[in-house]
């Protein structure tokens, strides 16, 4: 996603180019900015600024968008209005607890609600099929149906990532699961039918991302990611090629 800031006489205003993203208080860049406007000392509504939000990241695809923009908006906005960066990043965890990840990047550590940040070792890059369905999944939705155990017994939805890598990596990576996976493939099926595509392509791993409903595939070569990619898009299916970035990367791209 790429936002742009202008200076602009009146009240604040929030525009974007996806339909399917509100331009009004319910988006967080929308609530990011009325949260560090009154951090910053100053009263009523924020103003004197518009921000346009131009979108790439799906929303209700469990891809992190609407976070990583509050957080950008709180950087460019922090900076503007000369807030610190202590101050900018407690508006950003009371904003939401996938917000603090993106003032940070790369491999972490999230503990309490996601939001209590431990940097690790950036884990090798990777190449990344992205797939996203025809449909999206609420966030509020995908928790509700975990809390109320929703696809939980059926066996094999929610098992851990098959690690197809030797050495000290292995372990690590069987290990790692997403716990939304099984309540959410319970109500969408095409969801796992995905994941169980990504691991016959190859992928050394194969999960949803978030809460749904993007599907990813990691690939240590880009010709098996293409191969895979390819394989995938033939299915109707939206299919984005993609690469991981390391923290030093990430901080080029959205520093705070």
């Amino acid at each position: 996603d790429t936002l742009i800031l202008r200076r602009a006489r009146g009240p604040f205003r929030l525009t974007c180019d996806d339909a399917a993203c509100p331009g009004d208080e319910t988006n967080l860049v929308w609530r990011a900015a009325a949260r560090l406007w009154t951090a910053s000392g100053r009263r009523g509504a924020p103003r004197d600024i518009s921000i346009d939000l131009q979108k790439k990241i799906p929303v209700q695809a469990g891809l992190g968008g609407g976070s990583s923009d509050a957080a950008a908006a709180l950087g460019a906005l922090g900076r503007l209005w000369r807030v610190d960066e202590a101050r900018v990043r407690e508006v950003g965890a009371a904003i939401g607890a996938d917000v603090p990840y993106f003032f940070e990047g790369g491999t972490a550590l999230g503990l309490e609600r996601g939001d209590l940040l431990f940097p690790l070792l950036d884990r090798p890059r990777a190449w990344v099929v992205l797939v996203l369905p025809s449909f999206g999944v609420s966030t509020r939705d995908a928790f509700g149906w975990f809390d109320r155990g929703d696809g939980v017994a059926r066996a094999g939805v929610a098992r851990p990532f098959q690690a197809r890598v030797r050495g000290p990596q292995r372990a690590a990576l069987q290990a790692m699961v997403n716990d939304l996976e099984a309540p959410v493939v319970s109500r969408h099926p095409e969801i796992g039918r995905i994941i169980s595509a990504l691991r016959r392509a190859g992928a050394s791993q194969a999960a949803m991302s978030g809460t749904g409903s993007a599907v990813f595939g990691l690939f240590p070569a880009r010709t098996a990611a293409l191969r895979a990619a390819r394989a995938l898009a033939a299915r109707s299916r939206r299919v984005v090629l993609t690469r991981t970035l390391t923290r030093a990367q990430f901080r080029v791209l959205a520093p705070i």
